[in-house]
C-alpha cells in the first residue's frame, strides 16, 4: 500500500488554525474528496483542534501531516509516489473519498487511486508534554477542555508518541465513518439544572 504524504508548517500564532483548515480543505479537494462531503468537514474539525493544541499549549511552530492511504497507483511519478492530480471531481464515493477508479485532472486515462485505508492526521509540536483529554463539564460557556474528547469521539483511533525532542499526535478517520452529531449524547436535562 502506498501512502501519499502532504505537510504543512505551522506557526506559534493562534491565527495559524485557520490556514491549517484551508490548507487541509485545499488538500482534500487535491486529492478527489468532495469537500461538501461530512467526512471533509470532519478532518477540518479534527485538524482545527490537533492545530489549535499544539499551537496554544506549547508555545512553538507545530507541523501538520496528512497521510492519505492508497492502491495501487500505475503511471505514478518516477519514485512510485502518486501525483496531485490522481483524482478529480469524478469519481468520488459516497463517502467523500475517491473511488477505485478516478480520472485524472488533468483528462489523460483512468488510474487507480483507491483509498485501502484510514487519513492519518499527524500533529508533531516541540513539547513532550503528554496530552490529556481535559472535560469542561457542565458548563456549556467554557472555551476550552473539549478538543481531545471531539478528536476521540470523531475519529476511529487517535495517541500520541515522543517524536525527537518533542511529541507526535495522530489520529485515523475511516473512509466510511460517519460523522459523529456531538450534541446527540448531550444529557440536556442535567445541563439546564
Amino acid at each position: 500500500m502506498q501512502v501519499l504524504q502532504v505537510q504543512l508548517a505551522v506557526q506559534a500564532d493562534p491565527a495559524e488554525v485557520g490556514r491549517a483548515r484551508r490548507w487541509v480543505r485545499s488538500r482534500l479537494l487535491n486529492h478527489g474528496v468532495d469537500p461538501d462531503a461530512p467526512i471533509a468537514e470532519t478532518v477540518v474539525l479534527v485538524v482545527s483542534e490537533l492545530v489549535t493544541n499544539a499551537v496554544v499549549h506549547t508555545g512553538c511552530p507545530a507541523v501538520l501531516r496528512l497521510c492519505f492511504p492508497l492502491g495501487d497507483f500505475p503511471g505514478g511519478l518516477p519514485d512510485g509516489s502518486p501525483d496531485d492530480s490522481a483524482a478529480g471531481s469524478s469519481g468520488v464515493r459516497a463517502g467523500g473519498f475517491p473511488s477505485s477508479s478516478a480520472a485524472p485532472a488533468g483528462g489523460g486515462g483512468v488510474r487507480e487511486a483507491a483509498t485501502v485505508g484510514p487519513l492519518r492526521v499527524e500533529v508533531a509540536d516541540a513539547s513532550q508534554v503528554a496530552p490529556a483529554p481535559r472535560h469542561a463539564g457542565a458548563d456549556v460557556d467554557a472555551t476550552n477542555g473539549r478538543g481531545l474528547e471531539l478528536v476521540e469521539l470523531l475519529c476511529d483511533r487517535w495517541g500520541w508518541y515522543p517524536d525527537g525532542s518533542g511529541k507526535r499526535v495522530w489520529c485515523e478517520i475511516s473512509p466510511d465513518a460517519r460523522p459523529v452529531d456531538p450534541l446527540a449524547t448531550v444529557d440536556w436535562a442535567a445541563l439546564a439544572q
